[in-house]
């Protein structure tokens, strides 16, 4: 790593000398842009307005425009700036970990010890790690000033520039302010598949799919040039799946519990429609009350599709043509009391 700054922590009179490193890096393929007819490269060319000429980086300044009237400000009135000129990462507080809301991060860096005894670096991360709290400190980096979250990663004192609070933006959805009731069986089921998935967190078992999959679409163009196909290098496209809206929300809890616990499919077959296809159905739990009125009602329908059916043969037969289906014979009311009389 090569260090990107150098400065020192004023912590109250301590001073603690750091160089600051970038934490992370970007691992993503670059690509560059070409013309599709014949491949030529497309680049960007710093070309002046007013004379038309390409323009050096050296030679370029930088500008500020309010009403018409345009500002230029040179690169050494820039770095006047006092703030410009600070190379102090200063404490101005101590606040509790739970209070810096995650979306604040922006970047983070390591800071490692920059003096011939690591004592005073030592001593504020031993400070930090004693009263379990971060360090909120300001600083100047790259033509700009910072708010920063100094904290802790193993043994090593860590810089996380923070976004001001302006910068953050509110966010307020229409939808979101009606009454949506949520039952307790929905609550429960969502709490367990919650709990079917609990693990954790161990950023080695994810990997960058796109990446991976887009190194694997340049290797096979390198070998196989223009006779590539997309689909033989990736195999065939899957199957798309869920893609509307869920109705029954309870079905597909219950569907996805399933499939985390080994279930496969719901005990209702596995010709049966997914969540999004299949009509609201009883939960788990209310099954048997459920039951009896649809069975019920399954029980009437047809009741009165065979009464129709009856209904539509005796007309049938009575305007002399075929009736659709020979109604089942049933004993008339002479011959079931000759019978009961024998009996």
């Amino acid at each position: 790593m090569r260090a990107i700054w150098k400065g020192a922590i004023a912590f109250g009179l301590v001073n603690v000398p750091v160089k600051v490193y970038s934490a992370t890096e970007d691992h993503d393929i670059s690509l560059h842009q070409v013309h599709n007819a014949d491949g030529g490269r497309i680049r960007y060319q710093r070309r002046c307005e007013v004379c038309s000429k390409i323009i050096d980086y050296e030679d370029i300044d930088k500008a500020y425009e309010d009403d018409g009237r345009t500002v230029i400000l040179t690169r050494e009135e820039l770095k006047s700036i006092p703030a410009e000129n600070s190379h102090e990462i200063d404490v101005v507080q101590f606040v509790p970990a739970d209070q810096l809301d995650p979306i604040m991060f922006e970047k983070s860096y390591y800071l490692e010890p920059d003096s011939k005894s690591p004592k005073a670096y030592v001593l504020l991360r031993r400070a930090l790690e004693d009263t379990d709290r971060v360090a909120i400190v300001q600083f100047a980096l790259r033509e700009k000033t910072r708010l920063g979250a100094l904290r802790i990663r193993g043994d090593i004192l860590m810089l996380q520039s923070l976004l001001w609070a302006d910068e953050v933006r509110e966010a307020s959805f229409p939808a979101l302010e009606t009454s949506i009731r949520i039952s307790a069986q929905e609550r429960e089921m969502s709490a367990a598949l919650v709990d079917s998935m609990a693990a954790d967190f161990d950023p080695e078992q994810f990997t960058d799919d796109y990446q991976l999959q887009l190194r694997q679409l340049i290797d096979a163009k390198l070998e196989k040039g223009e006779s590539l196909d997309t689909e033989e290098t990736f195999g065939a496209a899957a199957a798309e799946t869920g893609t509307g809206e869920v109705i029954d929300l309870m079905e597909a809890l219950k569907r996805s519990l399933e499939k985390k616990r080994g279930g496969g499919t719901a005990a209702t077959g596995s010709g049966s429609k997914t969540a999004v296809e299949a009509p609201a159905k009883a939960p788990a739990g209310a099954v048997s009350k459920a039951a009896a009125p649809k069975a019920a009602a399954k029980k009437t329908r047809e009741g009165g599709a065979t009464e129709s059916s009856a209904g539509e043969s005796r007309a049938a037969t009575a305007k002399g043509a075929a009736p659709k289906a020979a109604p089942k014979a049933t004993p008339s009311k002479t011959t079931a009391a000759r019978a009961r009389k024998g009996a």
